[in-house]
């Protein structure tokens, strides 16, 4: 029974901590930051529009936007 939690705490010692993804929607530049996706029109600022292949979709309201590809 030792063994197996031995194992365990090793396990999520090499598995490290997890990060939050929050700030990989901003970039700063210079003294400003800037937000790199789009917000919901619907919804309003503060909630962001996922980016897909070929769509942007919110994820609070389902609105979507197809991308055309020209």
């Amino acid at each position: 029974m030792a063994q197996a939690a031995a194992k365990k705490t090793e396990a999520a010692k090499k598995k490290g901590k997890v990060h939050s993804k929050r700030w990989s929607h901003y970039a700063i530049k210079g003294d400003k930051l800037e937000r790199k996706n789009r917000f919901c029109p619907k919804c309003g600022e503060g909630n962001f529009m996922g980016e897909h292949k070929n769509r942007r979709a919110c994820g609070k309201c389902g609105y979507t936007e197809i991308i055309s590809s020209k």
